[in-house]
């Protein structure tokens, strides 16, 4: 006689749990990096993007772990958090994808028109990703509390958002306008299309 047996499906994490670690192992080597950094002399900042340099590619992926000190790391640090946390509700995978597309176009972008002969460093391109994701979000997906977070963005980190736009002696403006592009690209190419 054969018996069959079901087995229990195997329990998968919790995605925002598993989102908020990876949000929160993304500051940590954010902070872990810059105390390297610092006692190696701020060496670590040449990984950063150099426009239209082969070798400056690399910093589209460097760039964010690196920052000019732990002023500017503390600065990203906040919004980073506080609205990496918000992404992070939507589970791991909308985490992880929204960073990726951001960093891709902020890190891209800033190699393709920012000035030659500088290095771009720093997370504040992924902070403008986030803050336009969320505040493009809601128009995307026609939702009202999506639509209320963005409005919140607006009013929070607005003036912050326009400032970063305005082109300023050693402030990467072109990653933060780029930035602000991949969220609104991420918004749209990872919007929840209603269903007819």
């Amino acid at each position: 006689m054969v018996r069959c047996v079901s087995h229990p499906e195997p329990r998968r994490g919790d995605p925002r749990r598993d989102a908020l670690l990876i949000l929160f192992a993304i500051v940590l080597l954010m902070w872990v990096v810059e105390v390297v950094d610092v006692a190696l002399d701020h060496r670590l900042d040449r990984y950063g993007i150099e426009p239209r340099d082969p070798d400056g590619l690399e910093g589209v992926v460097a760039a964010p772990f690196l920052h000019a000190g732990f002023g500017h790391l503390l600065a990203n640090t906040i919004p980073f958090v506080t609205m990496g946390f918000v992404i992070a509700l939507e589970g791991a995978r909308r985490l992880v994808a929204v960073t990726v597309i951001v960093g891709l176009i902020s890190g891209l972008g800033t190699w393709l028109v920012a000035a030659s002969g500088t290095v771009h460093i720093g997370a504040s391109g992924i902070v403008f990703g986030y803050a336009t994701y969320l505040i493009a979000r809601g128009i995307f997906n026609r939702r009202g509390a999506e639509l209320a977070v963005g409005v919140l963005v607006v009013v929070v980190w607005g003036g912050a958002l326009l400032g970063g736009l305005e082109p300023q002696r050693g402030i990467s403006w072109q990653g933060h306008l780029f930035g602000a592009v991949g969220g609104v690209v991420a918004a749209a190419a990872l919007a929840r299309r209603e269903r007819p």
